[in-house]
């Protein structure tokens, strides 16, 4: 059955937000978990799976949670560049999204991130040594006291200063609809002049 958004430009990027932000909410989603790149010092591209905790469609961002002695924070650095890469195999779409990146460790926002974590997803930020130190042995990096158990609140409350949030504001999208009658792909960049975002038509 044909999707109203084939042969609409305007409806194509609703979907793409649409489908971000259910990636966001929906855990099941397979946009909940994109693919993060950013550029090493040397040159490098560098990529790692993150977990999508919001996405805002009308400020262009989507937020990540981090810790801040990771590589990519160093990669990043003050607006360094971002490519996203999602691909959810029910809806038959892959999304390519890039934009600038940006590191926030004392925000309100980062502040109400860490309060909305479990304490699961804050016992990860008491790993020791930093994430990708070399070790010797296999290790999670975790006191092995508090490996393998939910954490009481206290426990994690040192993790606090390790925590962060990547903010990524978007630019650009490639939007790729795969069908079996004739694939779909647009790309849609922003204009800030206009405050709005231009599409254009490409060849699958």
């Amino acid at each position: 059955m044909s999707q109203p958004f084939l042969d609409d430009i305007t409806l194509s990027l609703k979907e793409a937000w649409r489908l971000l932000i259910d990636g966001s909410q929906n855990r099941k989603s397979p946009l909940h978990t994109p693919a993060v790149a950013t550029i090493s010092d040397d040159g490098s591209p560098s990529q790692r799976i993150m977990v999508l905790r919001e996405v805002l469609r009308e400020d262009r961002l989507l937020r990540f949670n981090t810790d801040h002695r990771a590589s990519k924070v160093a990669d990043i650095g003050n607006k360094g560049l971002v490519s996203i890469l999602g691909y959810h195999p029910e809806a038959k779409v892959q999304l390519r999204l890039s934009g600038r990146g940006h590191i926030e460790q004392d925000s309100p926002a980062c502040e109400s991130a860490w309060n909305d974590a479990t304490l699961y997803g804050k016992r990860c930020y008491l790993a020791d040594p930093a994430p990708g130190s070399a070790v010797n042995l296999p290790t999670s990096g975790l006191d092995p006291d508090i490996e393998g158990r939910k954490p009481e609140g206290f426990e994690v409350a040192p993790a606090r200063e390790n925590f962060a949030i990547l903010l990524v504001e978007t630019d650009r999208i490639e939007w790729l609809y795969l069908a079996h009658t004739g694939h779909r792909r647009a790309m849609f960049d922003w204009d800030p002049e206009n405050n709005s975002w231009n599409g254009q038509w490409l060849v699958p």
